[in-house]
């Protein structure tokens, strides 16, 4: 499958999700390729760093593509890699429209309680658009991500979200932990971390798990995930 994390503002942890992701289905056995297509090349530092903590063992393979070069290159790369994971920036770019293209999934988280939530008609009517010129079926969801441990402004935050008939709210919130941060700092996932945040594996790890079931993907998840 190839999955886009994406959106049209910054500041939602979009690059810390699809890292994540990255990892999480690495550990699952599959040969993953991680595309940074955003001008930031958040993953991408992320990456090199995680070459160095692990002495060049990250455990997926990664490459910067921008511009329509995610598609042409993301059709070739296909048939190489069990799972392909694109990060894409905060805004309604070539390289994002590109990355739509050719995925199966796309994942947008929102931040609560924030301006986020007001793009949802405009990242509603960027699926409708690619949806309509697409060869394949677009899956979307959207994600409540960097969310309060507590508090109602999640509870809201969901119910508007769910409103959409275009794009799917998927939970389990992502609350947004230290270990996150800690984590990322390291070059590693969350399911990584030493000590091991619990909460946050079971987050994470439940809200990947309940992705692929929505798209009908079928494994089982590893006990230490």
């Amino acid at each position: 499958m190839i999955f886009t994390v994406g959106g049209i503002k910054g500041g939602s942890g979009k690059s810390t999700i699809a890292t994540n992701l990255t990892i999480w289905l690495s550990k699952q056995g599959f040969d993953v390729l991680l595309v940074d297509a955003d001008e930031q090349e958040t993953a991408t530092k992320f990456t090199k760093w995680r070459e160095r903590v692990t002495d060049g063992n990250s455990g997926y393979t990664a490459t910067i593509l921008t511009g329509d070069a995610v598609r042409q290159q993301v059709l070739k790369f296909k048939s190489k890699f069990d799972h392909i994971v694109i990060d894409t920036g905060g805004r309604d770019t070539t390289s994002q429209r590109a990355a739509l293209f050719v995925s199966d999934v796309y994942i947008v988280p929102f931040n609560p309680r924030s301006f986020d939530l007001w793009t949802i008609a405009d990242v509603e009517n960027l699926v409708k658009e690619v949806r309509s010129i697409k060869p394949k079926e677009l899956y979307a969801f959207s994600i409540l991500n960097r969310a309060d441990p507590k508090g109602s402004d999640n509870k809201d935050s969901a119910e508007l979200l769910r409103e959409s008939e275009v794009i799917k709210h998927i939970g389990p919130v992502i609350v947004g932990r230290k270990s996150f941060a800690n984590t990322a700092s390291n070059g590693l996932s969350v399911i990584e971390g030493n000590p091991v945040d619990e909460k946050a594996v079971h987050e994470i790890s439940l809200l990947f798990s309940k992705i692929m079931s929505e798209i009908d993907v079928n494994f089982n998840v590893k006990n230490d995930v």
